[in-house]
């Protein structure tokens, strides 16, 4: 039975925003239609936690206008910190809903390559972004959250990679969020052509205490045949969103999608992270790191599904828990009839730092095909009280030894993550969580 929602805008008011913001009348319609599916589907139900009465769609405004950055040196020492704010050519910086910096090189562009808020390629790339967008990865009726989410988009990014075009140097956003009220309705779409490979980094920066809105976020990645992409992202959104993260692969044949994920929100949590294997000989490798504090719910579901012959899905999830956290892995590997040759692989391992600390790692096999190979490692429990007693034979405090034991543990993600700055931001975040 469909649960009735209170949704805080109206159709008048979507249709309103759509046309404030020059978008095509097709994707005004596409908004109105989806505020209208939202209203009459459920929630998404997410193994073991119950999101019934977690408030996913009520905030106090949709979006609030914010100052853009006219060069590099206004921006925030936090935000500088995580940018090469020298060398850094193909930088996006959003600040609340309003696009406050923008940079591609000359040469990618060109190249043909896109780089730009959503919002600009709605406009001028109508096309290109009407193909892909949440027709592919992500459907815009899978169930209430990513109905709203179209209706409501208010930022985010388009990514388009044309074919043959190999970009060496990472594509870096920064998502600041300075303002309580501001909702992050993000959308983010990166499509890489036949051929062509991209490293894609996000960093979601809040610098309030507490925040009053929602954070319904969703990615899409296209991987055509034989296109790489790596997806890095660090997410550290403050306490008081109700957060919704949902991030999708489809990978065609001979493609290669790796994800390098730092999930650090202080904000209850629920996570979607799936890759669709396609194509034959495609591969995913998914590496996630979490660190949960306070009181926070977190559910965090990584799933690979297999329909390529021949395709590999790597998954790798380690979470630290503290003080009276709660978090639930979901790993998944699901090999569809006819992936032959098929591998999917997954480990999830939760650290317990506290006695009211809760994690639970669901390891998940779905197979529908003989001549495969799977395999799954599970682990929740406290930190190892011979590696303590190796360090401190040596010297080191207990405190200083359970730290260096925390980071060795999440370091697998961090030394992942492509671009130095954000590299550091996720090892001070780690540090300033689990001190």
């Amino acid at each position: 039975m469909t649960v009735e929602t209170k949704l805080a805008l109206s159709a008048e008011e979507v249709r309103s925003f759509s046309q404030s913001n020059n978008e095509p009348a097709a994707f005004a319609d596409f908004r109105v239609a989806a505020l209208i599916k939202a209203a009459q589907l459920d929630l998404p139900k997410p193994d073991k936690t119950n999101i019934t009465k977690w408030n996913f769609t009520e905030f106090p405004v949709h979006t609030v206008e914010s100052s853009p950055f006219s060069s590099l040196e206004e921006l925030p020492e936090d935000v500088k910190a995580i940018i090469d704010t020298e060398g850094q050519e193909n930088l996006y910086i959003q600040r609340n809903n309003t696009p406050a910096f923008i940079k591609l090189s000359e040469e990618l562009k060109a190249k043909g390559v896109i780089f730009t808020d959503i919002q600009t390629a709605v406009r001028d790339h109508a096309e290109l972004v009407e193909k892909y967008f949440m027709t592919t990865a992500v459907k815009v009726d899978e169930h209430k959250l990513t109905a709203y989410h179209a209706a409501l988009v208010n930022g985010g990014v388009f990514v388009y990679v044309p074919r043959n075009v190999i970009i060496e140097v990472p594509l870096q956003v920064v998502f600041l969020h300075d303002n309580a009220e501001a909702s992050l309705f993000n959308h983010v779409l990166v499509v890489a052509e036949q051929s062509s490979a991209v490293t894609y980094v996000e960093t979601y920066v809040s610098t309030v205490e507490e925040a009053k809105g929602q954070a319904n976020i969703i990615s899409e990645v296209i991987v055509q045949d034989n296109a790489q992409v790596t997806y890095g992202a660090v997410d550290v959104l403050a306490k008081g969103f109700t957060t919704y993260v949902n991030r999708r692969g489809h990978v065609g044949r001979d493609g290669k999608l790796d994800w390098a994920l730092g999930l650090m929100n202080d904000s209850d949590t629920i996570s979607d992270n799936t890759t669709y294997l396609m194509g034959d000989n495609s591969s995913a490798d998914t590496k996630t790191v979490v660190v949960g504090r306070g009181s926070q719910k977190q559910n965090f579901t990584t799933l690979v599904r297999h329909w390529g012959k021949n395709s590999d899905g790597q998954i790798l999830k380690h979470g630290v828990m503290k003080d009276a956290a709660q978090s639930i892995f979901n790993g998944i590997g699901q090999i569809e009839h006819g992936a032959t040759k098929a591998n999917a692989e997954q480990e999830s391992r939760v650290l317990m730092l506290s006695e009211k600390a809760r994690g639970d790692a669901n390891p998940i096999l779905l197979i529908d095909e003989d001549d495969v190979t799977a395999g799954h490692a599970a682990s929740v429990g406290r930190v190892d009280p011979t590696q303590l007693y190796y360090l401190m034979s040596r010297g080191i405090s207990k405190a200083e030894a359970e730290r260096l034991v925390i980071h060795g543990f999440l370091a697998p993600v961090v030394t992942n993550l492509p671009i130095e700055g954000v590299k550091k931001q996720l090892t001070e975040v780690i540090e300033r969580k689990v001190r």
